[in-house]
């Protein structure tokens, strides 16, 4: 992949960094405000950057987008991470929903919702997960009875992230049994203020609910919202975990670059900036989080050639789960007892609510694709990207506080050291000693 800019996307770069430098919010007021008020900051922000033509940047024109590139999009992700710029709220709109009205939705469709998806007018929600249907989604027993014009629901979802808030839902149901489960799914829009709707929070140890379970009870849906056709949602909903794994874990990789440079940020303000312990710790989470933005310009990369995401996003979101929470738990152990009290200058908050979003362990990391050869073939890949990442941390001036220990999570470098990374001689594999580096400051920002 070339990284260099063309005259234009410099131009774009440009534009974008000053704008943000001017409008992104003072602080991200997740720590001082209550959930309900994070929520509509965060709105008001998304539907600042969709004004500015900053929100749905490859989206056609015509249903609300800037109709740019893939490269737009990943200079706008890098100038977020330098910016350290909070995320939008709609993400699952933006994520999901959108790419997939665009994808299989009707001309109607696509004028009706995707513009007040991209302003966060309207907030989505994703109903796949059920009490007995998690990980085999074809096990999903929520009935849509056929009644002519419209759809009679009635079950469960579980997990559902933004409920409480949401005006849509995109919900898959069972239309009717089939020999093959995958069968017989209708993909649904539900409108989540139609009567028969009720959703039920469930409190995380945060305090906060995030995550919902809703229940569906002769609730109406009219045929117009049915996405794709009827009988044939499975297709659609495939469509769906595609872009939740590509697009998903590319704001992952960028929020990962964020989350790196904030507890660099914790560090210096707590005196702990020469510390060589905690050097050698963000030493390797920065290393890490620019792995999984490589990584992510490979899964632009793919969709760019093939037009759909590939599996490199499944490796953004467990290698994402893993590193958000050790940094979160990092943060804390830096404070000591102050960063366990009070909030902990929002880490506190950060490093309980990681609990919930962390993957089942996989071993070996880099092997959860689909099959054997997926997972041959992105070990070759990791073991590049991490070179790559090895070399952009070099240019920290952070290699030397890379212990050798901590590269047992990066395949087989550990038995071919990068030697293109070496410092004064002295290569990863046998670091300097860390006595000798804790004069040493970390880089500014």
């Amino acid at each position: 992949m070339d990284f260099e800019l063309s005259e234009g996307e410099k131009k774009f770069r440009d534009e974008v960094r000053a704008w943000l430098e001017a409008n992104k919010p003072r602080g991200d007021g997740a720590s001082e405000e209550g959930q309900k008020d994070f929520i509509e900051s965060r709105r008001k922000w998304q539907k600042k950057m969709y004004d500015a033509g900053y929100v749905g940047i490859t989206w056609p024109k015509e249903y609300g987008g800037r109709g740019g590139g893939f490269m737009e999009q990943l200079i706008f992700n890098d100038e977020m991470i330098q910016a350290q710029a909070p995320e939008p709220i709609n993400v699952i709109g933006l994520g999901m929903g959108g790419p997939v009205v665009i994808a299989h939705g009707t001309e109607e469709q696509k004028k009706r919702y995707l513009t007040p998806l991209l302003s966060a007018e309207e907030i989505w929600c994703q109903g796949f997960s059920e009490p007995n249907a998690g990980s085999d989604l074809s096990g999903l027993q929520t009935r849509a009875e056929d009644k002519g014009d419209h759809y009679l629901v009635n079950g469960q979802k579980v997990w559902t992230t933004l409920a409480h808030v949401a005006k849509w839902c995109m919900l898959v149901t069972r239309e009717r049994k089939e020999a093959n489960p995958r069968d017989g799914l209708t993909y649904l829009l539900v409108d989540m203020g139609s009567p028969g709707v009720e959703v039920r929070p469930l409190v995380q140890i945060t305090g906060d609910a995030e995550f919902n379970e809703i229940f569906f009870k002769d609730v109406e849906v009219p045929k117009s919202q049915v996405l794709g056709e009827a009988g044939n949602g499975w297709a659609v909903a495939m469509t769906t975990l595609l872009h939740e794994r590509g697009t998903l874990g590319m704001a992952l990789a960028t929020r990962a670059q964020i989350t790196a440079a904030e507890l660099a940020d914790h560090a210096r303000k707590l005196g702990r900036g020469s510390d060589p312990l905690v050097r050698q710790k963000i030493a390797k989470y920065t290393i890490e989080a620019r792995a999984l933005q490589l990584n992510g310009y490979r899964a632009v990369t793919a969709v760019k050639r093939n037009g759909i995401p590939g599996p490199e996003g499944s490796i953004l979101k467990l290698m994402w789960s893993e590193l958000n929470q050790q940094m979160a738990e990092t943060a804390v152990d830096i404070a000591g007892p102050a960063g366990q009290v009070g909030d902990g200058d929002g880490w506190k908050y950060q490093f309980l609510r990681s609990r919930a979003t962390r993957s089942r362990p996989v071993r070996p990391r880099f092997c959860a694709t689909s099959s054997p050869s997926e997972s041959s073939g992105f070990l070759a890949a990791a073991d590049s990207t991490l070179r790559e990442a090895f070399a952009f941390v070099n240019s920290l001036g952070l290699c030397n506080y890379v212990h050798a220990r901590d590269r047992r999570c990066f395949g087989r470098l550990q038995e071919d050291p990068p030697r293109a990374a070496d410092i004064d001689g002295a290569p990863l594999a046998r670091p300097r000693h860390l006595d000798a580096a804790a004069a040493r400051p970390l880089p500014a920002a």
